[in-house]
């Protein structure tokens, strides 16, 4: 696998023909979720790794069933995306300098931690897991008319 970065402008089905991830995956019992950018990158559909959703066109609408897939997908895709959109916003990897395999697994680290504090805030814990006091309640100034 070639370990150079690829232009930004690379698409990323271009880079993982490139760097030829469906082998990886199959060599690994792995599979991936992936978007419509996606479509036509798995050539075995007996058995495919690349799972990505429906696509609707103008000639032929999406089935119930399909709407539903597609909803199942992108379920399941969100946590990860929104893991990446953090990555990016709060520019961890802008300056990172060392080898693709230590950057890998501070990737993976990183991604959990996130998917940890998304699916924290989710389930509207506190911010910290420390126990809040009690807080005393407040009267108003003016009583009600």
């Amino acid at each position: 696998m070639d370990l150079r970065s690829p232009p930004g402008r690379t698409h990323d089905i271009t880079a993982t023909r490139r760097d030829h991830i469906l082998t990886h995956l199959r060599t690994a019992g792995l599979g991936a979720l992936a978007d419509l950018g996606f479509l036509g990158l798995d050539d075995n559909p007996d058995h495919p790794v690349i799972v990505t959703g429906y696509q609707a066109t103008r000639a032929r609408k999406l089935t119930p069933g399909e709407k539903e897939a597609n909803r199942v997908l992108a379920a399941a895709r969100a946590p990860v995306e929104h893991g990446f959109g953090h990555l990016k916003t709060w520019r961890i990897l802008t300056k990172l300098r060392t080898d693709p395999t230590r950057a890998t697994d501070l990737l993976r680290a990183l991604l959990v931690l996130t998917n940890l504090e998304v699916n924290r805030r989710q389930l509207g814990l506190a911010q910290d897991c420390r126990p809040r006091p009690a807080r005393a309640p407040q009267h108003d100034a003016m009583p009600p008319r």
